[in-house]
């Protein structure tokens, strides 16, 4: 619902100018500013915790997030917002990251929490979660991708740049409903923790993808995946 055509309606054009009235409400409803999609991976966590309160990061985890939110402040663009998992691992490299951006605001969102998206394919025999998970996390991750990812409002004036620091499957499952991939191809590709993934999202609606997992700020004893 944010292609041009879809905002206008048809019905109301005038007979007589038409072609030139269409014209310029179209154009009154294209967007104007390209969106930087700035995707962060969590960083490392101990996985002994039971419940997710427990799932903290790891003293090398806090040192990741640290440097990820170096490497974010480096680049020294005007971030709008950073939205994050409500779970404990990526409100925690959240907060660690923020330091390194004052003024940015927070927002916490169930959307983003991990999940099963969608049944891999070809499958993998090292993860094998219920059927139900799918349904049940696929809806809300899809909810997620559609909510968050798409062209900038008409109202948008200048350029954004978004940071959402989640979980390697959902990130995954978004890189390829962005890139209009078969989304079911989400596992073969693989996440460093803290690792930064960047979607360019132009007014047309057109999507690149700048940077996949990128973790070349990391000393290579700091970089992990679990």
């Amino acid at each position: 619902r944010r292609e041009p055509l879809a905002l206008i309606n048809l019905k109301k054009k005038n007979e007589e100018t038409g072609e030139e009235e269409l014209a310029s409400r179209l154009d009154h409803c294209k967007a104007k500013a390209t969106r930087h999609i700035f995707l962060i991976r969590h960083s490392q966590y101990n996985l002994d915790g039971r419940a997710d309160k427990d799932r903290t990061l790891t003293p090398l985890g806090r040192e990741q997030a640290e440097l990820t939110g170096q490497r974010l402040a480096s680049l020294g663009l005007k971030f709008d917002q950073i939205i994050h998992s409500s779970m404990t691992r990526a409100t925690e490299t959240t907060e660690i990251i923020s330091k390194h951006l004052p003024g940015v605001k927070k927002i916490s969102t169930d959307l983003l929490r991990e999940g099963a998206p969608i049944e891999p394919d070809p499958p993998v025999s090292h993860w094998k979660p219920e059927a139900v998970q799918y349904y049940e996390d696929g809806a809300r991750i899809e909810a997620a991708f559609r909510n968050f990812i798409h062209r900038a409002d008409v109202k948008q004036e200048e350029d954004s740049y978004e940071i959402f620091v989640c979980h390697a499957n959902v990130i995954r499952y978004i890189v390829c409903r962005a890139l209009q991939f078969p989304p079911e191809g989400w596992l073969r590709m693989s996440l460093n923790n803290g690792s930064i993934t960047h979607l360019v999202i132009r007014p047309n609606g057109r999507v690149a993808l700048r940077t996949l997992g990128d973790t070349g700020f990391m000393p290579p004893d700091k970089i992990t995946r679990t």
